[in-house]
């Protein structure tokens, strides 16, 4: 059976700074840019409002040789 490279794969991952999980959080990017764009599209929707929830942006490496 022939061996496998372990394949890592650069990922970014949206993190909630509270730490609770919702639709945002769940997401897995291929780049800093597309995770920017969702939050980016996420804080214009909301416009000064109290409300928002304050995210950052994680890279993470995903193996996807185990």
């Amino acid at each position: 059976m022939p061996i496998k490279p372990d394949l890592v794969v650069p990922s970014f991952r949206i993190l909630r700074d509270d730490g609770a999980c919702d639709a945002i959080t769940g997401q897995s990017f291929a780049s800093y840019d597309e995770a920017h764009a969702v939050l980016e599209r996420y804080y214009a929707d909301l416009c000064c409002s109290d409300d928002r929830q304050y995210y950052r942006i994680e890279e993470g490496p995903v193996d996807f040789g185990a």
